[in-house]
């Protein structure tokens, strides 16, 4: 019998790219609710309940009868003012199940789904809207501002050398053979922008690429890196990257807070486990959410999972993600897309929506000339579509004069 043929799931594959918009059209739909349920008074806990419970709806809505793993990519968080990491607390734990929104709050939303295992993540952050004076203040906007402005910059950066070169075949060929540009000269120039809104890059922000069931891949930039951290590998055409940016109101450094880890995320280590319990909850992790990230409220049992993830980690079977959070406990902002890069440039298949900068008033700006240069790049080619959307209206046009002079001609004899 012959063999059956390996399924080739890199961008290469038609399939690869359309499971990866219809995941991303799900986390954009529920991005979009969970952002209208971020008002003052809701409870964080009760905002990432609403938020998990429309991702799996949503995914069960698509693919039916498919033998596909598909579902929650990345579960709904809500981060408050300082936090830098994402954060979703327990209902077992009181005091931070009662956590509610405030006006002024400086909220980070990050979601995602997943289908056959292709994630699209997605960070944005809100500011929750003050009752007497809804517009933001002069801080919120430098801050709003230059996270915005880092991450369009980022993304710019991102592209490989030559990509969207036009001209001579001579002028492409010398654009593509200019050096990639290093992480510490993108570090260089996000803090340039971060500093024009009197703003910081937070420390080892990092963005990684994703692959199947894989969001931390081989590759990683790291921006303002910590002591004992680098980043390794540049984005290449035919790749799916999650780029973060983080920015902070203060100097960008960090420390780990007092509140309780609750995102985990299954490694590929082997460990055999002793206690009970432990091996319960790594079966239903397994089960459920395979190597994509997981919150503890998401398991069956949750106060068992409080017991049994202690050994899971000290296994190295589970990653612990820590909640992070600014050092001197000022504002910060993030952003996170998972975007795609084509021979036709840079995708967004997953992006926080573009903000509406006529609302956020400062004095401050960019100046820097390299900066605006770079800004004013395009992220991809010219869509063919559209030069084939006015060559159908050019001959429609035509057609439609000619039919005219018939007439009048006619008319005539």
């Amino acid at each position: 019998m012959a063999e059956e043929a390996e399924i080739d799931y890199s961008l290469n594959n038609p399939d690869t790219l359309t499971k990866y918009k219809t995941a991303a059209q799900i986390s954009h739909k529920a991005l979009q609710a969970v952002a209208g349920w971020c008002v003052e008074g809701a409870t964080i806990l009760s905002v990432c309940q609403k938020g998990d419970q429309l991702l799996e709806e949503e995914t069960g809505k698509v693919y039916k009868g498919k033998k596909i793993s598909k579902g929650i990519g990345h579960p709904t968080t809500v981060s408050p003012t300082s936090f830098v990491t994402p954060y979703t607390p327990l209902s077992t734990d009181a005091d931070e199940a009662a956590i509610t929104l405030k006006p002024g709050d400086i909220i980070k939303i990050q979601l995602g789904a997943q289908i056959d295992g292709f994630g699209a993540i997605v960070c944005d952050t809100i500011v929750i809207a003050k009752g007497g004076n809804p517009a933001p203040t002069e801080a919120e906007s430098n801050l709003i501002l230059a996270a915005y402005w880092a991450n369009e910059l980022l993304l710019r950066l991102l592209l490989p050398p030559g990509l969207l070169a036009t001209g001579s075949d001579e002028e492409k060929q010398k654009a593509a053979a200019q050096k990639t540009i290093t992480q510490s000269r993108i570090s260089i120039l996000l803090q340039k922008v971060a500093a024009s809104y009197g703003c910081s890059i937070v420390e080892s922000t990092t963005s990684w690429l994703f692959e199947r069931n894989e969001i931390e891949g081989k590759k990683k930039i790291v921006l303002s890196p910590g002591e004992g951290v680098k980043g390794e590998g540049t984005p290449e055409v035919g790749e799916v990257w999650g780029v973060e940016v983080g920015v902070s109101a203060g100097t960008g450094k960090v420390k780990t807070l007092e509140n309780r880890p609750t995102l985990h995320r299954r490694t590929t280590t082997t460990y055999a486990l002793k206690r009970p319990t432990a091996r319960q909850i790594l079966s239903e992790i397994k089960q459920k959410f395979g190597t994509f990230p997981f919150s503890l409220r998401q398991l069956e049992d949750e106060r068992a999972a409080k017991m049994g993830v202690v050994e899971c980690v000290r296994g190295n079977v589970l990653r612990q993600y820590e909640v992070v959070g600014d050092k001197d406990g000022e504002p910060v902002a993030r952003l996170f897309s998972t975007i795609a890069i084509t021979k036709n440039g840079l995708t967004r298949l997953a992006a926080p929506p573009a903000p509406d900068l006529t609302k956020y008033q400062t004095k401050n700006e960019i100046t820097d000339e390299e900066i605006l240069k770079i800004l004013g790049r395009p992220l991809s080619k010219a869509g063919g579509s559209k030069n084939k959307n006015k060559k159908k209206k050019k001959k429609s046009a035509a057609k439609k004069a000619t039919l005219e002079e018939e007439e009048e001609s006619s008319d005539e004899e």
